[in-house]
């Protein structure tokens, strides 16, 4: 889990980074350090706000029975997992204009006073803090209350905190067009992954039948391997969510997510179509 969790901080906080300084540097390039302030807080209040969210989370899933809680931990793990495989998508596309966009946003912002910078901020950040907030409490629930998915969480945040410091003091160049292709297609792996734990969860519950149907029991790979098969599990199970005891319906919708939406992320885009050329007007006898 560690692994899988550090590269969901790492690619969830290195957009939410992206945001922060373009926001920031546009306001002190365009003279308006002054409107920094209600910025600053509401990227503050959308961290908060994210953060509140992973602890109502946790506490509304401990205050259920055990099916309840299985039931709503895998409901939410596939709704976590629509979004995060639209974001994928959506920052493919549109990374490209998200400088422009946000810079647009703040320049109407700035004419209606410091609610709408704050608004902006806001949105924009929040709207990555809580993508982010639900797909890692699915992965940090899945690994049963161990620490390791926490500390690769942080250390991807953190780690995504100093590159996006680094790009706006421009003592980092970073091809943003590879770096999220590559990030891009390592978080459909781990999506693939918390999808079909996912269906296991609704298994567990009693929604789904086949608990008892497996495909495969990844813990009798490495039985007399010790320590290092002790760490391949663990790599294995943070990277890919494998339970111990793999079931049928499980595997069947991990393959049934990830082969088509890997295809469709690393299709290469269709080229623009050319604009058609104005024809000269016919010269007057």
């Amino acid at each position: 889990m560690l692994l899988g969790n550090f590269l969901i901080g790492l690619r969830e906080g290195l957009e939410a980074s992206l945001v922060v300084s373009i926001l920031i540097a546009y306001l002190v390039k365009s003279g308006n350090r002054r409107a920094l302030g209600p910025v600053w807080a509401g990227i503050g209040t959308a961290i908060g706000i994210s953060v509140a969210f992973c602890v109502l989370l946790s506490f509304a899933s401990g205050e259920m029975q055990f099916k309840t809680q299985e039931a709503f931990g895998g409901t939410l793990s596939i709704v976590a997992v629509g979004l995060v495989t639209w974001m994928v998508f959506w920052m493919r596309r549109a990374a490209r204009f998200m400088k422009a966009e946000l810079e647009g946003k703040l320049e109407g912002a700035l004419s209606l006073g410091t609610g709408a910078l704050f608004a902006v901020a806001l949105l924009a950040v929040g709207r990555e803090g809580l993508e982010t907030a639900l797909f890692l409490w699915t992965n940090i629930d899945a690994a049963n209350n161990t620490t390791e998915p926490i500390i690769g969480a942080v250390l991807g945040l953190l780690t995504a905190a100093l590159l996006g410091y680094l790009l706006y003091r421009g003592g980092l160049k970073l091809n943003l067009k590879r770096f999220f292709t590559i990030t891009g297609a390592a978080l459909i792996v781990v999506a693939a992954g918390v999808f079909g734990y996912g269906f296991h969860d609704l298994q567990e519950a009693g929604i789904l039948p086949g608990l008892t149907s497996y495909a495969f029991q990844p813990h009798t790979w490495f039985q007399g391997m010790g320590t290092p098969g002790q760490w391949l599990q663990t790599a294995l199970q943070g990277v890919f969510n494998l339970t111990p005891q793999v079931t049928v319906v499980q595997a069947v919708m991990w393959v049934l997510y990830l082969v088509p939406v890997m295809i469709l992320f690393l299709r290469p885009a269709k080229p623009a179509a050319p604009k058609p050329q104005r024809q000269p007007a016919p010269a007057q006898g």
